[in-house]
């Protein structure tokens, strides 16, 4: 495996090493001692999985408290997946991060606690997984809007098409206005 820094060092690509042959292909997408020894010795505890049509847009979620570490990768489809720091002592508070996660590149984007997460399905469809360090607590749970000015996410979406959103993710707040991390 080969863990990928990106501009906000605590947010991580990890791009497997895939085996193929005529018969299909083996990777692993979970080795505890690659990923302690690369500084992410996390304890996994729930693992999820969402099936999302074309122009879906879920997020921006965390939980406030209940923070969850997130492992995520598509296995079918392909999504822009972003991560948005939201700790307010960081140099990189507001900052957000973005990459490419599909079933052809097999990248996962390890997204630590303390920030947001949200995607949106560029492909027909999108299976996406992702391993959680803590249990989902529907109490703790929290948005920031997917297109606050303030952090500027670049969404790949076409001129003229707006994203499939749930209700809660449309109504959350600017992150002036919501709840961060020390």
């Amino acid at each position: 495996m080969e863990f990928i820094p990106t501009a906000i060092p605590e947010v991580m690509i990890v791009q497997p090493r895939v085996f193929s042959d005529d018969r299909g292909f083996f990777l692993e997408s979970w080795h505890s001692r690659k990923f302690a020894a690369a500084g992410l010795d996390v304890p996994f505890v729930q693992d999820n999985h969402s099936r999302s049509k074309r122009w879906t847009l879920r997020g921006l979620h965390y939980q406030i408290q209940h923070t969850q570490g997130k492992l995520v990768r598509v296995v079918t489809g392909e999504v822009f997946d972003v991560a948005v720091d939201l700790r307010r002592t960081s140099p990189t508070f507001g900052k957000w991060v973005g990459e490419v996660l599909s079933e052809s590149n097999k990248r996962m984007m390890w997204v630590p606690p303390g920030f947001a997460h949200g995607f949106l399905v560029l492909s027909e469809t999108a299976d996406f997984l992702y391993k959680c360090t803590d249990i989902y607590d529907p109490g703790s749970e929290r948005s920031v809007l997917w297109s606050d000015p303030d952090i500027g996410i670049q969404w790949p979406l076409p001129p003229g098409v707006a994203p499939l959103l749930a209700p809660k993710d449309a109504a959350a707040p600017l992150l002036a206005r919501a709840d961060t991390f020390p």
